[in-house]
């Protein structure tokens, strides 16, 4: 009895196996019916009415710039850098120690760089002249005369020795006194050397490399300047 009764289990275990399995039926109601999936028009876009909205990626958004073409923010920023303003050399010559004196702290007070100028001393030696003289008006236009006659060379002075006039001017009195006897052998007879100026000190203001609106600055000093005019570097 018990060897019946274990060989009906086993011969409906086999049944339900073969029944899930499909060999008996389609189970639950599965339809395999292949020409239907095959008669689908676009499945893809069918939705449930209570199902949420498929999510979609936005595309990363274009900037402007890059539409357009433009370079790189680095590329362009380099392309911007602002240019270097131009230099130029200037210079004002011929300052006294009073002014030159007068000068440097007007110079100091602009707020230039110590290296945007510089203040430099030029050493002048003595002048020497061949001189006729001393000479009132009358005198003065006879002796022009005779030495137009002569052919020779003169220009008006006034010096310590008096008015009068200069027949030729030298660096020294050695080279003076030459030219003195030059002129002897062209018949001048009342000439002498005298010194027409000692050895002086001469100052030079110099401005390097400066933008323009430093050279106004220091134009702008007025009286500082004692009408000596800024002039370009040779």
């Amino acid at each position: 009895m018990l060897r019946w009764a274990i060989i009906l289990l086993a011969m409906a275990n086999l049944l339900y196996f073969g029944w899930t399995q499909g060999l008996l039926g389609d189970p639950q109601g599965k339809q395999r019916e292949p020409e239907r999936l095959q008669a689908q028009v676009q499945p893809q876009v069918l939705r449930l009415m209570n199902s949420p909205a498929p999510a979609t990626t936005a595309p990363a958004p274009v900037s402007a710039q890059a539409e357009a073409g433009a370079a790189p923010a680095s590329t362009a920023a380099s392309d911007q850098a602002p240019a270097t303003p131009a230099t130029r050399c200037w210079v004002a010559s011929g300052f006294n120690p009073a002014q030159a004196q007068a000068l440097r702290p007007a110079m100091e007070s602009t707020g230039l760089p110590a290296s945007a100028w510089r203040l430099d001393e030029v050493r002048l030696g003595g002048r020497w002249i061949v001189y006729m003289g001393r000479y009132n008006a009358e005198q003065m236009a006879r002796k022009k005369l005779e030495l137009r006659e002569l052919k020779v060379e003169f220009r008006e002075v006034n010096i310590a020795a008096g008015p009068g006039l200069a027949l030729g001017t030298f660096s020294t009195e050695e080279a003076a006194e030459q030219g003195l006897r030059d002129l002897g052998r062209k018949g001048v007879r009342t000439a002498r050397v005298e010194p027409e100026r000692g050895e002086v000190s001469s100052y030079v203001l110099r401005l390097p490399a400066v933008t323009e609106a430093q050279r106004a600055e220091v134009a702008a000093l007025g009286a500082a300047l004692a009408g000596k005019p800024l002039q370009a570097c040779e």
